[in-house]
């Protein structure tokens, strides 16, 4: 294990982007809902592979950054990371998923309607993660730290992509069930009325 560990770090030094978006991209498809759906995980490890090359210069870019102390880099860096980068990362996801399902005319509603709860659990999460994260742990490993966190993230992305896909569908259920009991009722009206 520890050689395998060795390996990866290496790996991580001399060819960050290879392997920070296999990383990614192993990662991302490994997070599963409640059923696991192949064509959903297909959709997850190609949204992987698209994230990797976009939070490795992310990491890097806050990595360049330079600040006075290393208290004022934990702040501004974490800042930057959920006030900047997580808001077009959660819209990313949630629109990417309707696109790569065949669905893109969900991409909009379904973004509008999970955007704003994904954002408020997302700061509970990574907040603290991303304290720790740029506080203690060295920069070639901190997208690590992020996709190991991330495995366990998107199992809920995941369950909340679920939700958003059966939104439309328990939308129109509760109007049929309506539809059904007043013809329900109107059939029992008539009756009494014919017994009477």
């Amino acid at each position: 294990m520890a050689s395998m560990l060795r390996m990866y770090n290496s790996a991580l030094q001399r060819r960050p982007m290879l392997t920070q978006c296999a990383t990614a991209a192993f990662l991302f498809g490994a997070g599963k809902g409640q059923k696991h759906d192949v064509s959903l995980e297909n959709c997850k490890f190609h949204y992987g592979c698209l994230f990797g090359p976009a939070m490795t210069k992310w990491y890097q870019f806050l990595g360049a950054i330079k600040f006075s102390s290393p208290t004022k880099a934990v702040i501004y860096r974490v800042f930057l990371d959920q006030a900047v980068l997580t808001p077009a990362a959660v819209g990313f996801f949630f629109g990417s998923m309707s696109v790569m399902e065949g669905k893109p005319q969900e991409a909009i509603p379904r973004i509008q309607a999970a955007y704003v709860p994904t954002i408020i659990r997302n700061w509970g999460v990574f907040i603290p993660t991303q304290i720790i994260n740029f506080s203690v742990v060295p920069p070639h490993l901190r997208f690590v730290v992020v996709s190991v966190v991330s495995l366990f993230w998107n199992t809920y992305l995941s369950l909340a992509n679920a939700q958003q896909k059966k939104a439309p569908e328990m939308e129109e259920q509760p109007v049929s069930q309506t539809v059904s009991k007043a013809v329900a009722e109107f059939e029992s009206g008539l009756e009494k009325k014919k017994s009477n």
